[in-house]
C-alpha cells in the first residue's frame, strides 16, 4: 500500500530567518515563509520549536491561511538566545487540493551574521532554507 502513495515534493517554498530593524532602529530577527512559486498556496499551518542542549522551547502553531504567488508572510519573531538550539519549522499547506508538508531545520550555528545573504522577495539580509 505504501508503495502506491507518491506524495508530491515541496518545491519553491522556503523558510527564512531575516535580520531587520524595528521602529526604534534596534536589530531584530523574524522568521518568514516564502512562496517562490507562480501559484498561491493555502491552508498554511506551521509548527515551530527549538530544542537541544537539554533545553526546549514551547511549541508554537501558526495558521497563515494563504500566501500569494511570489509572496511571503511573517511567521514569528526569534530571539538570538535560540540560535544555539536546533530551530525546526514544520510547514503544511494545500496546493490544488493536495496536502504537502516539509520540515525546515536550522541547526545550531546556521543562523549567524557571517552567513547572511539577500533573501528574495523580502530583499533583506537573512538565512534562507529551501
Amino acid at each position: 500500500m505504501k508503495k502506491d502513495i507518491n506524495p508530491s515534493k515541496v518545491e519553491n517554498v522556503a523558510v527564512a530567518i531575516v535580520k531587520e530593524k524595528n521602529e526604534e532602529g534596534i536589530d531584530i530577527w523574524n522568521a518568514y515563509l516564502l512562496n517562490l512559486n507562480d501559484y498561491p498556496i493555502d491552508m498554511v499551518l506551521i509548527s515551530s520549536q527549538g530544542y537541544g542542549q537539554n533545553k526546549k522551547t514551547s511549541q508554537l502553531r501558526h495558521f497563515l491561511e494563504d500566501i500569494p504567488a511570489k509572496g511571503f508572510k511573517k511567521i514569528e519573531p526569534l530571539m538570538e538566545d535560540v540560535f544555539v538550539l536546533t530551530n525546526e519549522f514544520w510547514v503544511s499547506y494545500n496546493r490544488n487540493n493536495e496536502m504537502l508538508d516539509k520540515k525546515y531545520i536550522f541547526v545550531p550555528g546556521s543562523i549567524a551574521e557571517n552567513l547572511l545573504t539577500n533573501v528574495p522577495l523580502i530583499n533583506k539580509p537573512g538565512i534562507i532554507h529551501l
